[in-house]
Formats: C-alpha cells, structure tokens, sequence
C-alpha cells in the first residue's frame, strides 16, 4: 500500500510538471550563475570525490555552482528520492541508481533519456565504455542510466583448502565443484563447499542477486531474465543452476545456515566476494593473502561450457538526471558529467577513492590503473571481468520478482522442498501473474 501511495503521489506531481520546473533542482540564477543539484550516495569517499570534481570543475566553469549532498538514508535512499520527486523538491542529478529503482522512476517519467542529450554518446566514447553500457540499454531502447561503477561478483576460493584434497587451482564446472565437495566431505566432515550462509534460504528479493543470478547470468550468457513486461528467462539455463544447487545441498555441500564469517574462518571453500570486502579483511583477517590462501574467479559454470566466456551478476550504479529540473540546470549538470568522464585520471581518482571499479571497458590498460592494481593486486579480477557483469533487470517490479524467484524456486531448492523442475516451472507462473497484474 505504501508504494502505490508513493505512486500515486509521483503521478500527480509529474501531472503538474510546472511545479516541478519551478521548484526541481534549481536553475539560472540573475546573476546568470546556473545551479546543479548533485545527491551523491551515502558514502563518504563517494562523497568526497563528488564535492572534488565539483570544486575543481567550478575552478574552470564559475558561471556553475554545483551543489553536492548526500543522499538521505532514512528510511532509505529510494523512499528519499520518491518523496523528493512526489513533493516538487527533485535533484539535477542522483547517483547510486541500480536498473531496477530506474525503472521505476522511468515507468513515472521521473528520468530523462540520457542518449537524447547532446553530451551523451560523447561520454560514452570518450571514457570508453560502449560495452560496459551495453547491457544498460532498457526496454524501451532508451539509456536512463550513466553506470558510474561496475562490480562484477567474483567468487573466492580457499586454495588452502583445495590444497588439502588435491586440487591446485579452483574447479569451474558444477561437475568439478561436485567432485570436490565429495573430497572435502570425505576429509572434513564438518566443512562445506559453499559457505554462503542463511541469506540462500532467504526470500528477500536483494539477495537474489548475490546467488540465483550469479550462477544463472553465468549458465545463461547474461540472458536478460525479464524484457519489458515479458519474462524471457533462459529455461535450459535455470533448471540446470537449480539441478545444480539442490545436488550440491544433497551431497551436504551448503552452508545455509547463520554462520559468523565462515569463508573466512575456513569453514568452507568458496562464497561471493565483492571488492569492498578487502579493506575490512586488512584488518579482521590480515592473514588471508590473495594468491596464497584464497583465489577469485568468474561463478562456475555448467558442464560443457567454457568458465573463461562467464558472466555474472554486476553490483553496479550509476547516474540519472532528473526531468523535474530546470533545461539549464539539466544541460549544465550533462557538462559537469561530460567534463569529468572526459579525463581518466578522474576515474583514476575515484578507484583509488573507492575501491569501486569505473565502468571502463579499458581499466587493465590504463597506466594509472596499471599502478593502482600492482598496489592491489586482488582488484584486479575485478577490473579485468567489468565487461563480462550483467546489471539488475530493468523492471520497476524487480523487488517482486526476485522475491518469487526466492518463494517459489531457489529458497525451496535450499531447503529440499522441491525439485528443480518443479521450482523453475511455478516460479515462472507466478512471474508471469506479477507481470501480467
């Protein structure tokens, strides 16, 4: 009910488009000073990047004032925006924008369009990303978009552990994975292969991304899941993760339940890994060292495939411009943007800032980046595998559809109460009723 009421609430307001004119954003002052209003996520480093590039941009463009903020959490980023639109008070620009929340703001007429700016495709050439963007392109044709970074999920191996059963590199196939579970059974009981946790019998529909879709954009070459209203889910591919998922929970090879690190403390061999866990492992775990007791490789794949052609699941985001605000405000914040994407030392900077990989096609060939991954060596399978990441889907019901795909498929699989089969085929009843209601 909340939703529809914020709904409702957009609706309205983007009915009265003058009250947004006037009042989104803000816009050419009488001085001729222009004013962009930049909410930028809520995260320190992002933030402090964001107030840089402003101050410096403004150094060489002093007719424009970039005003940069964070975005308000309470109760959270999404709701904040939605308020913000429905109440006439919208940005020029917002980052921290996954597919899924832009498509909702598309579906309102909240965005604008960004390949119909001007600025747009010199962007994307000149900071090199036409098939980082690829896979941002909506239904509808249009990009509502700017990725800014890009996490490809990479899965960490124990090699430690691998050692012990006589595997020296990591197994990529889900046949290989089950062989190994069978070895490490045999030799530690009481250990499991996937140590993901009580998040795989969770139905929360973020959580999704860091197991379903990990596996199933690497079975399904990235298949996009969901196109418009229509599902257009790969069958073959989901009924072989799903086969694949129950085998490995039958040869006792998940860890599903509540565990405190266990990746970590060795209690299993493989689990999700985004990059930003580095900087806290320095600290906690300062004796897990990259290429001498863990690895990190693309999500395995099924038997037949090829491990090196795999995608995965993208934890990425990026910027929207707001149709709310002001032309002046929208066309000087496409300025601000092309200027800062037209400098890889900016991108340079933000990694180094971060830790979040740019959405670059050329991140290891790059000398900045060169320097920054020889210091960080554990970044760079993250850098080398930014093409192959597939984003959130671009449907503005993304939260109920991957809470099905958890109700009726993979948490079921978990928990032994279905068959693959099964699982796959009501699952995909039950979106189909979702898209089509």
């Amino acid at each position: 009910m909340r939703k529809k009421r914020i709904a409702m609430l957009l609706a309205m307001t983007l009915v009265g488009g003058a009250v947004l004119t006037a009042c989104g954003g803000g816009g050419k002052a009488a001085d001729g000073t222009t004013t962009v209003e930049f909410w930028a996520a809520p995260n320190p480093p992002q933030q402090a990047f964001w107030q840089e590039m402003a101050k410096e941009y403004e150094s060489v463009k002093p007719d424009v004032k970039i005003n940069v903020s964070p975005i308000k959490e309470s109760p959270s980023s999404e709701a904040s925006i939605q308020a913000a639109i429905a109440g006439g008070n919208a940005p020029t620009v917002a980052e921290n924008i996954n597919r899924g929340f832009a498509a909702q703001l598309s579906n309102s007429k909240a965005l604008i369009p960004l390949d119909e700016l001007p600025q747009f495709q010199e962007i994307v050439s000149s900071r090199n990303m036409k098939g980082t963007i690829k896979p941002w392109v909506f239904a509808d044709g249009h990009q509502y978009v700017l990725p800014i970074y890009s996490n490809p999920m990479l899965i960490g191996w124990r090699t430690d552990l691998l050692r012990e059963i006589g595997y020296n590199e990591p197994p990529r196939t889900y046949g290989e994975i089950l062989d190994a579970t069978s070895k490490l059974k045999e030799k530690h009981p009481d250990k499991f292969m996937w140590t993901k946790g009580a998040d795989l019998a969770d139905p929360t529909a973020w959580k999704r991304w860091f197991d379903f879709f990990l596996l199933y954009n690497a079975a399904s070459d990235g298949n996009k899941f969901v196109e418009g209203t229509s599902l257009v889910a790969d069958d073959k591919a989901g009924v072989e993760v799903l086969s694949f998922v129950d085998e490995l929970r039958q040869a006792g090879g998940i860890l599903s339940q509540n565990a405190t690190d266990p990746f970590e403390t060795g209690a299993g061999v493989f689990t999700d890994i985004g990059p930003w866990t580095f900087d806290m492992w320095k600290t906690k775990y300062p004796e897990l060292k990259y290429g001498k007791n863990y690895e990190l490789t693309l999500p395995p794949v099924p038997d037949g495939m090829d491990p090196a052609d795999a995608k995965t699941y993208a934890d990425a985001k990026g910027l929207v411009i707001f149709r709310g605000a002001p032309e002046a405000s929208r066309q000087a914040a496409a300025e601000f943007l092309k200027w800062v994407y037209s400098k890889e030392e900016h991108d340079v900077k933000w990694f180094e800032q971060t830790n979040l990989p740019p959405a670059r096609d050329d991140l290891t060939e790059l000398e900045g980046f060169k320097q920054i991954l020889a210091e960080k060596p554990e970044l760079a399978p993250y850098a080398e595998a930014v093409s192959k990441g597939v984003p959130a889907m671009d449907n503005p019901k993304f939260n109920e559809i991957q809470t099905l795909i958890g109700q009726e498929a993979f948490n079921k699989i978990i928990r032994g109460e279905t068959d693959p089969q099964t699982g796959w085929d009501n699952m995909k009843k039950a979106i189909e009723g979702e898209l089509q209601s």
